[in-house]
């Protein structure tokens, strides 16, 4: 396929019609410390594989995008010295110029769905900043306008989760709530916010992906999964530790690409590494799912 490096097992798993599962590989390269990166990225791909779905990590290396990347690969991606970060507007660039780095939530999305992947699994995407409602991510623009399902934990807990449930309505992207009613704050079960649609099982989201399909529409379909009950962090004391460390980006001038990792290690920091083992359980019960609903879809 034209600007994309598919891997030969998936490329076969897409030719047959069996399920695939595409991972992002940011939170290789900039969410987690190693060893813990390289780990969750094993972890993930063997919860798609234990659930019948084919894993595909999304990554750009030597300058290839590459949708499905063999172990050796992904040890080699954890372990680089200097990763670049690659969203979706930094694509061209790290293609030009040669570079390797772990793909967002967006650039994963738009090299995914060019290789002809349905599903993607992620821990929670992106969206309006705290305090800087200005400061949105591409996250929301790439789920209004390409059409997969995005398996997450809700949107990233030291956003402005109200804002970013208004920005998702605004650009036409149905938010279903997982087994809930209220959007899921990361690594707390819920928010308190409502939301608009529900689902209860894998085939439901499925019939939503087709009906979707027949409609023709070019929207994602975000399904928002409450971390599981026993990894999860209690939400009023989440509240206010975010605040406390967003409070510290402010005062130390960290803007741009660097406040979301600065914001996630100072809250593992701050919560004595609870919040990392938090957002690893988010993370395996969210590949679990997307590989449920893959499968569903499949079939």
């Amino acid at each position: 396929m034209e600007g994309v490096t598919v891997a030969p097992h998936v490329a076969e798993a897409l030719a047959l019609g069996r399920p695939v599962v595409a991972l992002e590989s940011a939170l290789i390269t900039h969410g987690m410390p190693a060893p813990v990166n390289l780990d969750v990225a094993r972890q993930m791909e063997a919860v798609v594989e234990a659930e019948g779905a084919v894993p595909a990590t999304v990554a750009v290396v030597d300058g290839q995008a590459r949708v499905g990347l063999a172990p050796a690969e992904i040890e080699a991606l954890a372990d680089h010295a200097t990763p670049f970060k690659v969203s979706l507007r930094d694509l061209p660039a790290a293609l030009a110029q040669g570079r390797t780095g772990g793909t967002t939530v967006a650039a994963t999305m738009a090299l995914a769905h060019r290789a002809g992947v349905a599903v993607f699994a992620t821990g929670g995407i992106g969206g309006v900043h705290r305090g800087h409602p200005e400061d949105v991510s591409a996250d929301l623009m790439a789920l209004s306008t390409t059409p997969m399902t995005v398996v997450c934990a809700g949107a990233k807990a030291i956003l402005d989760l109200p804002r970013t449930l208004e920005a998702l309505e605004t650009l036409g992207v149905p938010v279903v709530g997982y087994g809930t009613d209220t959007l899921p704050a990361f690594t707390s079960r819920s928010s308190g916010l409502p939301v608009p649609l529900r689902a209860d099982t894998p085939a439901e989201v499925a019939a939503m992906m087709r009906a979707r399909a027949a409609l023709d529409l070019c929207c994602a379909i975000l399904v928002c999964v409450p971390i599981p009950e026993e990894a999860a962090l209690p939400w009023e004391d989440v509240e206010g530790e975010i605040a406390a460390v967003v409070a510290e980006a402010e005062a130390g001038g960290i803007a741009g690409r660097d406040v979301t990792p600065f914001l996630l290690a100072r809250l593992s920091e701050q919560t004595a590494g609870r919040s990392r083992d938090a957002n690893v359980a988010l993370l395996l019960h969210n590949a679990c799912m997307a590989a449920r609903i893959a499968c569903s879809y499949a079939q």
